[in-house]
């Protein structure tokens, strides 16, 4: 029985870490890794959320952003077809599609820094 629980709080310990790296909290800018898109398409999604899609079919969310006071005629006025800087947060497994700073030339139009 004491051989097994090594391997359970092992266990135990990385199934933590992976779940606590999937959080998106408080993100920094070097936390993040940068994209430049064209976005094609701006829409409302689940719990006011706000997604962007790219030209390759990609999707981009600002969550909750329609609570926090954006609205989609003004993005659609700044943001549609033009080629836009996204700051993404980086996680265990990859890049998030959430959006932690989107600007368009040198205009921030939504940040979370």
């Amino acid at each position: 029985m004491k051989k097994r629980t090594p391997f359970f709080v092992l266990a135990i310990s990385t199934i933590t870490l992976v779940f606590q790296s999937c959080i998106i909290n408080n993100p920094k800018p070097e936390d993040c890794a940068i994209e430049i898109e064209k976005i094609i398409s701006i829409k409302e999604g689940t719990s006011f959320d706000i997604v962007f899609s790219d030209t390759h079919g990609d999707h981009y969310y600002i969550n909750r952003g329609l609570e926090r006071g954006l609205n989609l005629d003004s993005l659609n006025a700044k943001v549609l077809n033009k080629t836009v800087t996204l700051h993404l947060p980086k996680l265990f497994y990859g890049t998030s599609e959430h959006i932690a700073q989107l600007a368009v030339d040198d205009e921030i139009i939504f940040t979370e820094f």
